[in-house]
């Protein structure tokens, strides 16, 4: 009886996944082992779980808007490196979302995550499941090996728990993605997110507390935490993507830091002027 109701609830999810995009993630190779999960932990069945949940926010909360998402390669190695705001990594979703379902045909970005998310009881099996990947540069090699689409934020923690009051200040890039972009001569699809930094308007982070919790940052928040669990809820702020064109380096991906940093600099600047273009056109944080 039970596997009968397990089995009616798998169904009424999968209904709600368009159906192209359900049977290219039934079909979908991702390295699986006879028992359906790749190397990392990857099951693209526990899609019908989160895929609802993400599609009801992108459609219905946070009513996201692309621009140009066509630009991403429908086929190949790929690394989407994109801005990182909003305290929490909801920007990381809805790029995963969009790609998912927005573009023909879909395509599964594989999002590297910070090295302490599998700390994290619970969750942390989840964002494996679900094809979250730790941000190493041999797990990254290891998917972009196999063709794969990776989504990737260099400015990390810094980008995400910053201040209201620098928002859409883009913090320094890291140089890995682009290290390993050379070595693997996998093209960049630059991404510009705005939206996001209004989600979650951190006033105040108290740095002190975020050390002794082993958190990267505590935000104060005009809701959080004075209004509990419910001051944590990210308002329902527009979402707006835009995706630029692909950019493919040449070069030695062991060269000095100045040189490599060069090429980072470009990827920083384009994307910085996505998210300018995506701030002059909306007309308000919530439509």
């Amino acid at each position: 009886m039970l596997e009968r109701v397990r089995d009616r609830i798998d169904d009424a999810l999968i209904s709600t996944i368009r159906e192209d995009v359900w049977e290219r993630i039934r079909n979908m190779e991702a390295g699986q082992n006879e028992y359906g999960y790749d190397p990392f932990g990857f099951n693209p069945e526990f899609l019908k779980y989160m895929v609802p949940v993400a599609v009801t926010l992108y459609r219905h909360y946070f009513r996201v808007e692309t621009h140009d998402i066509e630009s991403i390669p429908d086929r190949g190695r790929v690394l989407l490196i994109s801005n990182h705001t909003g305290q929490i990594p909801l920007d990381a979703m809805m790029i995963a979302t969009s790609v998912l379902i927005d573009k023909t045909p879909p395509r599964m970005a594989r999002s590297m995550v910070e090295r302490w998310v599998p700390s994290i009881p619970f969750i942390s099996k989840i964002f494996a499941r679900a094809g979250q990947v730790v941000g190493t540069r041999e797990n990254a090699r290891m998917l972009l090996d196999r063709e794969g689409c990776i989504l990737a934020f260099p400015e990390g923690a810094r980008g995400i728990n910053k201040t209201y009051d620098r928002a859409y200040e883009l913090e320094k890039f890291g140089l890995g993605f682009m290290r390993l972009a050379l070595e693997t001569n996998t093209p960049i699809v630059p991404i510009g997110v705005v939206g996001a930094e209004e989600q979650m308007p951190a006033i105040y982070d108290v740095k002190p507390l975020a050390k002794l919790l082993g958190m990267p940052a505590f935000p104060i928040t005009p809701t959080w935490p004075l209004l509990g669990p419910l001051g944590a809820m990210p308002l329902p702020v527009k979402y707006r993507l835009y995706f630029g064109e692909p950019m493919l380096f040449e070069g030695d991906s062991d060269d000095e830091d100045r040189v490599v940093g060069a090429k980072v600099e470009q990827v920083r600047h384009a994307i910085r002027s996505l998210v300018q273009r995506g701030l002059d056109e909306r007309q308000g944080v919530f439509f």
